[in-house]
């Protein structure tokens, strides 16, 4: 009965347009109510201690650095640095964005802050190329998924916080299919440029590409230095979120001398503001899972699903189709912290690989962010490109079905993400 209450309560409040934290502390309220533990006290005190944890604290150090690296022309150096390697071929500029994603999501950790800072910068480049603008809008949004997946993704921190998992070792699985993930959106985009017929070509002197090469060496080095610093214990993800801030802070002020100080409290009040965002939802989402616990609904979930605990490859193709259902209306963090804990225990006993499931798992809802009705890099995107939502749904769909046939791969062939981990790890 408690698991009907709990998802009929969550799915029902959703639906009335409630803001996801808030609807997170009604069904609280309202298991409270039903399991007869009716006291606002006690969900006040669970609130506190799910954003108690001195891991989490690493967000906002991490969104602090994405805001400053946004500010400080890295952005813009990165794009660069893609147009030397890609943009001689037709379709140059589409390639360029794939890159410029890949190399923005080593350095945030966040979808929504890949599309907010190369999209007002690439969008009227590829217009201005002759590209279609909502395919554009939507190759852009789809390649900015590969930042929940490269280091330092702020998914897998928070993953592993909730089922204790080691986030450097997570870091390290999310290289290769965050790298096979662009490179499935060029293959795309290389049947799109052939329909459409682009043509266009960045052509660079070699004098200009050297220059270009070592101007974004110090931007390519950020990711570097946190994946080798928390996966061989330098520093704990906390210290490397700092690490990152005061990194960005240096190259923004010192190398690249393009972050104005008056431009800092509009950094701060950004980073604070979409902190807070997150850890409200940390708070909300931990005391929903702390009730249901006490309510059982795990062993509910368990008892539900437990004739496919001896046949592993179901059960995950089923958590698979439960999770791309709920990244349709939720987004990635609150599903993370409400439901791991739910599923990691079928996991455990069906014998599958933690970490490879963490990765699927936000490789799946990373694709609910351009999945309609509630994908937030769509809206992100409509607000980048002034489109609206129709279009850029249009746009986006051929990316999206590369990146659903790409999460159908890794469920396939666990090999895609396990043995290049086992050589890099």
């Amino acid at each position: 009965m408690e698991i009907v209450i709990f998802i009929g309560s969550l799915f029902v409040l959703l639906l009335t347009g409630i803001p996801v934290a808030i609807v997170l502390m009604l069904c609280a309220l309202i298991l409270l109510w039903h399991i007869d533990m009716f006291d606002p006290l006690l969900l006040s005190q669970q609130m506190l201690t799910g954003a108690d944890s001195f891991i989490l604290t690493a967000v906002p150090f991490f969104m602090l650095a994405g805001e400053i690296m946004k500010e400080g022309g890295i952005s813009s150096r990165l794009i660069a640095f893609g147009q030397v390697l890609v943009g001689r071929f037709n379709g140059g500029m589409g390639y360029v964005a794939i890159l410029a994603s890949m190399l923005f999501a080593g350095l945030s950790g966040a979808a929504i802050a890949d599309v907010a800072a190369l999209g007002a910068v690439l969008i009227p480049m590829m217009v201005k190329c002759g590209y279609n603008k909502p395919r554009s809008t939507g190759l852009i949004c789809a390649s900015a998924l590969t930042a929940p997946i490269i280091p330092p993704s702020i998914p897998l921190i928070i993953l592993g916080v909730t089922v204790n998992l080691s986030i450097g070792k997570l870091f390290v699985m999310g290289i290769a299919p965050g790298i096979f993930l662009g490179l499935v959106l060029m293959v795309v985009w290389y049947f799109v440029v052939k329909r459409d017929g682009y043509n266009d070509k960045v052509i660079i002197s070699g004098k200009e590409a050297v220059k270009i090469f070592f101007d974004a060496i110090p931007a390519l080095l950020l990711p570097i230095i946190i994946v080798v610093g928390i996966r061989f214990g330098i520093f704990t993800p906390t210290e490397g979120g700092a690490v990152a801030a005061v990194y960005a802070f240096v190259v923004a002020t010192v190398i690249n001398r393009e972050l104005k100080f008056k431009a800092i409290p509009r950094i701060f009040y950004n980073a604070v503001k979409t902190s807070a965002i997150v850890m409200f939802l940390v708070s909300t989402a931990y005391t929903i899972g702390w009730l249901i616990t006490i309510a059982q609904v795990p062993l509910q979930i368990v008892d539900l699903l437990q004739g496919l605990v001896e046949h592993p490859f179901a059960l995950l193709v089923v958590l698979n189709l439960v999770l791309l259902a709920l990244g349709m209306v939720m987004d990635i963090t609150p599903i993370i912290l409400i439901f791991a804990p739910v599923f990691y225990p079928l996991i455990q006993a069906a014998g599958i690989d933690p970490y490879y499931f963490a990765l699927v798992m936000v490789i799946n809802l990373s694709i609910g962010l351009i999945t309609p009705p509630m994908g937030s890099v769509l809206f992100v995107g409509c607000s980048v490109s002034k489109l609206p939502l129709v279009k850029l749904v249009a746009g986006v769909l051929p990316f999206l079905a590369a990146e659903l046939l790409f999460l159908a791969a890794i469920v396939l062939i666990p090999g895609i993400i396990t043995v290049p981990a086992e050589i890099l790890g």
